[in-house]
């Protein structure tokens, strides 16, 4: 029997590719060795994603961003001056997407039969991963590039199925991580509007605030891509108990992320070593077994990496090299007593669950 199909909920390629400057189709060491001798991140050299990567590690398919945070004049988040120049990045952020279409290396899933293509493609065990294409669903991180309101109707026609309001600091439709405060009035309105086409709410980032107003308003389908346990990781970034089960009352799939702070609460960002701290990927574990203690089964974790999100191998598990070792859940899994069944939901059943109740026909 061959390895496990997974899907990654959250994965910021296009970022990755047009801000970092990565030809995400070349081998991990090739990307690494053209960075070895750049300082102008902390991740240099030390990514984990590459298309060769993903399919090495099967994983086919992904939730890809588009992500441009608007930066208004009093905050001192990196970001753009502009709605208009946000929009115009992920224009840019589109077009590389688009190119990886025409090149043969990824293919856009817009409604429930590309997702059973795809499906089909990746389990066919006549065809070798390697050529295969990397299936994607497009989703919006931060909703401050939608000029106005009307803008959401371009992003969905393009092939966004996913969106959350807010990222990191103040935004024009949210404010996100490390703020608090309530949806703003144009939030509300964008709300409105992705519940009239069904698009898939991405909870991430809100503040507690904004969580309660967003599940109390949107009646369409939701989700957590990336995020971890604040019973374990006291911080704001983190979801709550009351905020699980609101989820799982939704029937909603939270994926677990990979950024070490917010796996272990030792950890210090620019500072920590996963080595030292001996953070490994097993201990996601914990954040998935108190989630499914919370909901009675395993119907409602699964994987949102995050990986290459802004950082690499410094602030990632020290038994992750590459993307490709989200395999070695499998037996870490099964050690701690999950059943077959449950891995499988892990890898990909409760991501493709929610897809299929929400993606067009």
């Amino acid at each position: 029997m061959g390895r496990r199909l997974i899907i990654d909920g959250h994965l910021d390629l296009a970022m990755n590719a047009i801000e970092w400057n990565r030809d995400l189709r070349l081998e991990l060491s090739q990307v690494r060795q053209m960075e070895m001798h750049m300082k102008d991140k902390p991740d240099r050299g030390k990514g984990t994603v590459t298309l060769p990567e993903l399919r090495k590690g099967k994983v086919g398919i992904v939730v890809a961003t588009q992500l441009a945070r608007y930066s208004p004049p009093d905050s001192a988040l990196p970001g753009w001056n502009s709605p208009q120049q946000a929009w115009a990045m992920t224009q840019a952020q589109l077009a590389w997407y688009r190119e990886m279409e025409s090149a043969g290396e990824m293919r856009q899933i817009l409604t429930r039969g590309d997702l059973d293509e795809m499906v089909a493609l990746w389990e066919d065990q006549t065809v070798p991963d390697a050529d295969k294409p990397i299936g994607y669903i497009l989703s919006l991180e931060g909703a401050d590039s939608l000029v106005e309101i009307s803008y959401l109707d371009k992003a969905y026609a393009y092939g966004v199925r996913a969106l959350g309001l807010s990222h990191f600091g103040p935004g024009r439709y949210a404010p996100g991580t490390k703020m608090e405060g309530p949806i703003t009035p144009l939030g509300k309105q964008l709300l409105e509007e992705m519940g009239r086409l069904n698009m898939i709410l991405d909870v991430t980032h809100l503040t507690d605030q904004g969580f309660d107003q967003a599940l109390d308003r949107y009646n369409g389908p939701v989700w957590a891509s990336h995020h971890n346990v604040r019973k374990l990781v006291p911080h704001q970034r983190q979801l709550t108990d009351p905020q699980i089960k609101r989820l799982v009352e939704r029937g909603a799939v939270i994926g677990g992320m990979l950024d070490c702070w917010a796996m272990d609460i030792r950890f210090i960002d620019t500072v920590s070593d996963p080595w030292q701290l001996d953070i490994r990927l097993e201990q996601l574990i914990d954040h998935w077994d108190h989630i499914c203690q919370l909901a009675g089964n395993t119907y409602h974790i699964a994987i949102g990496s995050d990986l290459d999100g802004i950082f690499g191998t410094e602030q990632s598990p020290w038994d992750l090299n590459s993307v490709a070792d989200l395999q070695k859940f499998e037996d870490s899994l099964d050690k701690r007593g999950y059943s077959s069944e449950d891995i499988d939901r892990i890898f990909h059943g409760n991501w493709l669950r929610c897809l299929r109740a929400s993606l067009p026909v």
